[in-house]
C-alpha cells in the first residue's frame, strides 16, 4: 500500500482519468473529492462490503432455487413419464 501525506487543497493522480483532492480536514475527518469517469464506480468501504456481500447471497439464493427448479422438474418429469406410461398400456 502506498501511504502519502496531503493537506487540503493537495491532490493525487491515479492514472491519467482520476484526481483524489484533499478538500478539507476537520478534526479527524478528513473530506475527499474524487473526479472519475462516469464508467467508474465509486463506493465507501463499508457500503461496498454490504453489496458484496448482499449480492454472494443473492447468487447463493440463485443457484439454490435453481437446484429446486432442476430437482422439481426432473421429478416432474419423471412423474409425468410414469403416468403416460400408463395411459400407453
Amino acid at each position: 500500500m502506498l501511504v502519502l501525506t496531503r493537506r487540503a487543497g493537495q491532490s493525487i493522480r491515479l492514472g491519467d482519468d482520476i484526481l483524489i483532492k484533499i478538500v478539507d480536514i476537520d478534526g479527524s475527518q478528513v473530506k475527499i473529492g474524487i473526479e472519475a469517469p462516469k464508467g467508474i464506480l465509486i463506493f465507501r468501504e463499508e457500503l461496498y462490503e454490504k453489496l458484496r456481500e448482499s449480492n454472494i447471497e443473492a447468487l447463493k439464493t440463485a443457484k439454490e432455487l435453481k437446484l429446486d427448479d432442476i430437482i422439481s422438474s426432473k421429478h416432474s418429469e419423471a412423474q409425468s413419464a410414469e403416468e403416460n406410461k400408463g395411459v400407453k398400456e
